[in-house]
């Protein structure tokens, strides 16, 4: 028995020993791969730069060698040349030095204000959506393309910009000087009451302080004294700093819960975000609106409060982007945005989508089988699931645009009319009221009907490609009447612009409505007048009963064994 027992020992570290040379051998062959092809990369480019027939701009080619290469790992790790340093501080801190306003090029060629942001230093200087900027600095913008005209525009705060403007109102033309701010553009879009008892909060993103203004958005709102539930509106905010997300949740949770947690390759990658501060309010029924481009810190406040059962979340399942990024700088001023963890729920979900390829045309996720989704169980027993986002309590589809409606939005034919519409009316009713007349309407059309935008319905398309696809086939000529019966359902599924702006005044004027609103009101005043055609919002509102979401019948309290396992699913 004993010399059995010596011989399997024998064995085991013969194979412990064996396991330990492959490993090593393996590790060589890898370092030896990624060597070999670092000195043949160098080679490369050694021979290109001598023998290539034509000039190499070796910068440039490396440049995209770089991008290449990253673009095979997740679509989040990226490369920052040391040109974009100004991006990399908008991305993490939403603020840059500048005069505060969107620009976009004029027909004529120059650019034109066409949203300056509240409390900017454009709104300081006088400057009004609609007026045209003819020159900066002196030197003339019918040249220069919108980025060009932006980083003439940007520089450091406190410094005077000049420019030369043509009055949108009065088409007189001014000097105008504009002194250079840090401009911020605030987290918190708009708040306010949906009805006599159910507060709002829009968060637009996660960004330095942005957690204290929606602290003050929220105190405001419950001194009033009619606030009995909080809807949160997260709907197309893609995320921005984790710690400010964590900050939100504090507001709605004991101090000290767990909010995320990430785990990477590295330990450093690891951590955990609790909540440090005393709440505001621990009983206050909330409901947290998500849609497709709710991203990222978006999906940790949703995540965070589904899974404590401390809000109800409604809309439609969000992004998929459980991904934490560093910025880590990798020489001569320029830096790296790598992906090093991933972050994960209170109740051990990973929000990140499963694979980065099978994703919808807005890049959120694809569809997910019910194979490869785990469930998890909020602190109230309830059951949820990763795979990819997070799926709300209340499914409620949004309101579904034609693509028609996209064309003109994307044409930026609404906007250009509203701009038109606010060089020709001094005032109007508040963001919440104003509504344009009938005659207001037809002029629009009238208006509209004159400029570029694709008027072809989805149904209209597709009609004609199947009568190519016939034609292709010769089945239009060998099967008698076939070409003439599609050419006339062709013809019916036709609108010409005039009509579809007459048929579709139910969807199109309110969006017009929002977009007159912006100009007159800024942000805050188009997203109070875009509440009022919310129907995704007004749905959830009579779906959902206004109270804390509870546990679900029959089933059972989480217990330490059901959160050991969620952590191990996790991993």
């Amino acid at each position: 028995m004993n010399s059995v027992i010596a011989n399997i020992r024998k064995a085991a570290v013969s194979a412990a020993a064996v396991f330990a040379a492959v490993s090593a051998l393996s590790a060589q062959s890898e370092e030896f791969n990624t060597g070999k092809y670092l000195e043949i990369q160098s080679m490369i480019l050694r021979t290109l730069q001598s023998q290539y027939v034509d000039t190499v701009a070796m910068d440039d080619l490396l440049h995209k060698g770089i991008d290449a290469m990253l673009s095979t790992l997740d679509p989040y790790t990226v490369f920052i040349p040391e040109e974009n340093e100004e991006d990399l501080d908008i991305m993490t801190t939403a603020s840059y030095g500048g005069v505060g306003a969107l620009i976009r090029k004029t027909p004529q060629g120059y650019i034109m204000i066409a949203e300056p942001y509240e409390n900017s230093a454009a709104v300081k200087g006088g400057l009004h959506p609609g007026d045209t900027v003819i020159a900066i600095e002196g030197v003339s913008t019918k040249d220069l393309t919108a980025d060009e005209c932006s980083g003439k525009m940007r520089g450091r705060p406190g410094t005077a910009l000049n420019l030369t403007v043509v009055r949108g109102r009065g088409g007189d033309t001014a000097a105008v000087t504009v002194t250079r701010e840090r401009i911020h553009i605030p987290d918190v879009v708009y708040y306010g009451f949906l009805n006599d008892s159910t507060g709002y909060i829009q968060i637009g993103g996660f960004t330095v302080d942005g957690s204290r203004d929606v602290r003050k958005a929220f105190e405001a709102l419950k001194s009033d004294g009619r606030m009995k539930r909080l809807v949160i509106d997260l709907r197309g905010n893609g995320g921005g700093l984790m710690n400010e997300a964590v900050n939100i949740v504090s507001l709605f949770v004991p101090q000290g819960t767990l909010v995320v947690s990430a785990k990477g390759k590295h330990p450093a990658a690891d951590f955990e975000y609790r909540t440090e501060t005393a709440p505001v309010d621990t009983l206050m029924p909330l409901m947290v609106m998500v849609n497709s481009s709710s991203a990222s810190s978006s999906e940790i406040v949703a995540g965070a409060l589904q899974d404590m059962d401390r809000a109800t979340i409604a809309g439609v399942r969000t992004y998929g982007k459980g991904l934490v990024q560093t910025i880590r700088p990798v020489g001569y001023n320029t830096s790296l945005k790598v992906t090093t963890s991933k972050y994960y729920t209170p109740s051990g979900r990973c929000v990140q989508a499963i694979d980065y390829s099978h994703r919808n045309e807005d890049g959120s996720v694809g569809s997910v089988p019910d194979s490869l989704k785990k469930a998890f169980r909020t602190r109230n027993g309830r059951t949820v699931y990763d795979g990819g986002g997070i799926t709300p309590d209340i499914e409620v589809e949004p309101r579904y645009y034609s693509r028609p409606v996209i064309s003109l939005i994307y044409s930026n034919v609404l906007s250009d009319y509203a701009i038109k519409y606010y060089n020709a009316n001094d005032s109007i009713a508040p963001a919440g009221e104003f509504s344009l007349t009938d005659e207001e309407y037809e002029d629009f059309v009238k208006y509209a009907e004159q400029k570029e935008f694709d008027a072809r319905t989805e149904a209209r398309i597709a009609m004609e490609e199947v009568l190519e696809a016939a034609g292709r086939e010769g089945l239009d000529s060998s099967i008698g009447g076939l070409k003439e019966e599609m050419d006339s359902l062709l013809d019916r599924m036709s609108l010409t612009k005039e009509e579809f702006l007459e048929t579709g005044k139910p969807v199109i004027k309110p969006l017009l409505e929002d977009e007159i609103a912006l100009k007159y009101y800024l942000r805050r005043g188009g997203a109070e007048s875009a509440l009022r055609q919310d129907v995704q919002l007004h749905k959830a509102l009579e779906l959902w009963d206004g109270t804390i979401p509870v546990q679900t019948a029959g089933a059972e309290k989480d217990t330490p064994e059901a959160g050991e396992q969620a952590a191990e699913q996790a991993e």
